[in-house]
């Protein structure tokens, strides 16, 4: 995959602007990593506690299968967090790579 950046004007060499979108692109995945891994971690201690594993857990939540409990919103929340940084860090690491 190509990704192109195109500048209107800039005084800055193509190398330092290049250096400066690896550098960044770098931190953002090493962020997305560390987001990542905390609502994982979150996952594991719901998972763990209700022996259940998250895709299954939210399938059922989303159904309606289960009850209110503070818990499942919780779960839900740190569910639909890993999704999402999951996806961010993928796509992150495809394009540092």
């Amino acid at each position: 995959m190509n990704v192109q950046i195109q500048f209107k004007q800039t005084t800055f060499s193509a190398s330092d602007v290049e250096a400066t979108v690896a550098y960044a692109l770098q931190r953002e995945l090493e962020q997305a990593r560390l987001r990542r891994d905390h609502f994982a971690s979150q996952c594991q201690r719901f998972e763990e506690s209700y022996e259940m594993v998250s895709d299954t857990f939210l399938a059922k939540f989303e159904s309606g299968e289960l009850g209110d409990e503070e818990d499942y919103f919780d779960w839900y929340a740190a569910k639909r967090g890993y999704d999402l940084w999951e996806k961010r860090y993928q796509i992150l690491r495809e394009l540092v790579a």
